[in-house]
């Protein structure tokens, strides 16, 4: 798959498609004199009062996914040559949403009962329990497309900056301080934090990019207050109002991307992350996550998951041309010549290629974020 870049076509018209993600939007092509809804995709939109202004137009062509419509609107549309995708029933999520969840969003309730009773949960539990083969399929897709659709637009105007790391690190480590203050160094460079969304090193960088509006001085102190709860387990409950008490003291917090999956659905979203890009399948959240990363990756110590995105990344870039390519930071030498020497293999992978330039190994997030913000 190749990289995304910033001169990719924005989210509102692809190619023949436009994407009709609002009222103001649809009323702006209805005033403009559209007449023909050819290509056109509608979402998650209440249509009930533009009944009259559907009956005018030629819908030949459209597809609406989970709007809401009048009855002769209906008719209209579909025998006009328009594919009309229905609500689906009983499912604790909207497939056809059109923007990323929020921390509250998805920890909704989260202050007066448990997580178990989260909306976050609850999906997650429906996830594993529904036993309609045909719905669990088909709500899965819609609402992995409608968050593609979502992602694509709120990163197409930013430098996101990946960075991925070990899931295991406790809020009282050394190693979440740093990753906070490489968060925090990127996000004030003026990148877009983004990470798998989860907790330890991702959740850390997020936490950065959170602070990026305060001082350096804040960190410490926050990531003190975090340390009553330093891992979700056994309470993913207190992991969860800790983070929220974090978000209350500092308030107007910066904005980073989280992209986690429900197929982890054991590890809880981080609620650092402004936006969350939440996915059913996880193939497809790893090929996003790398794929947006369009100003670098940074890669904290980790184990096999960091390995995976390590040379996943790394095949990307194998193959990139030089306007593709896109910087790759590990950081901890010792971590990634001797403990896990996948850096040996990397380096040794690069030579001769385009890529050689963009691969680095550096020991300290200082340095990564020196080499990132220049």
């Amino acid at each position: 798959m190749a990289r995304a870049t910033s001169q990719q076509m924005p989210a509102r018209q692809q190619g023949r498609r436009v994407d009709v993600d609002s009222l103001d939007s649809f009323d702006s092509l209805v005033d403009a004199g559209s007449g023909s809804m050819r290509g056109w995709l509608l979402q998650d939109l209440d249509l009930r009062d533009r009944t009259r202004q559907l009956l005018a137009m030629d819908p030949a062509g459209a597809l609406l996914m989970g709007c809401q419509l009048e009855p002769d609107a209906v008719v209209h549309l579909r025998r006009g040559g328009a594919l009309i995708f229905p609500n689906l029933p009983e499912l604790p999520f909207d497939p056809y949403r059109g923007t990323l969840y929020s921390p509250e969003e998805l920890y909704a309730g989260i202050e007066d009962a448990e997580y178990d009773e989260t909306p976050d949960a609850r999906i997650y539990a429906w996830s594993r329990t529904c036993s309609d083969e045909l719905t669990y399929s088909i709500g899965r897709a819609l609402h992995d497309h409608s968050i593609d659709q979502a992602l694509d637009a709120a990163l197409a105007a930013v430098r996101p900056i990946g960075v991925m790391g070990g899931h295991a690190i406790g809020r009282d480590e050394a190693d979440y301080l740093g990753a906070v203050r490489l968060g925090h160094g990127l996000a004030r460079a003026g990148l877009t934090v983004v990470t798998g969304g989860g907790p330890g090193a991702m959740e850390a960088a997020n936490l950065g990019g959170y602070l990026s509006p305060y001082d350096d001085n804040v960190i410490a102190e926050a990531v003190q207050q975090l340390s009553a709860a330093p891992h979700f387990r056994p309470s993913v409950t207190a992991w969860a109002r800790a983070a929220f008490s974090v978000r209350r003291e500092w308030p107007d917090g910066g904005t980073s991307t989280g992209i986690p999956t429900w197929f982890y659905g054991h590890e809880p979203p981080n609620p650092f992350a402004s936006a969350i890009a939440k996915y059913f399948q996880n193939s497809l959240r790893e090929d996003t996550l790398l794929q947006h990363c369009t100003a670098g990756i940074v890669f904290l110590p980790g184990t096999a998951g960091t390995l995976q995105e390590i040379f996943q990344d790394a095949c990307e870039n194998y193959y990139a041309t030089e306007a593709t390519l896109a910087p790759m930071v590990l950081v901890d030498v010792q971590h990634w010549t001797a403990d896990l020497p996948a850096w040996p293999l990397l380096s040794r992978l690069a030579e001769s290629r385009p890529m050689q330039s963009a691969v680095h190994l550096v020991d300290s997030v200082d340095d990564a974020v020196a080499l990132l913000a220049g």
